[in-house]
């Protein structure tokens, strides 16, 4: 989900941007805004910064598990290619 108080910060900075003459229209702008904002947001493929963490986790063990792997592969390797090992 998108950070509605990131929403409001940036549609209130932007707001502050409205020339003096426009003040009295600064709420409405400002509501304008944001509602922009969400729905230009809510349309982007965006995962939450959890999300995110998670799947990095996911994708940590992962590599992980793949290099104690690739370790066990080589030693495997190397023993089968030992001559007159009588492992074979």
């Amino acid at each position: 989900m998108i950070d509605l108080k990131s929403i409001d910060d940036l549609a209130r900075r932007l707001s502050e941007l409205v020339p003096p003459g426009l003040k009295d229209a600064r709420a409405d702008i400002e509501q304008n805004m944001k509602a922009t904002l969400q729905a230009g947001l809510a349309k982007l493929d965006l995962v939450t910064r959890e999300e995110f963490e998670v799947q990095r986790a996911v994708l940590l063990r992962t590599r992980e598990k793949i290099d104690a792997l690739e370790r066990a592969v080589q030693i495997l390797e190397a023993r089968q290619a030992t001559p007159g090992d009588s492992r074979n």
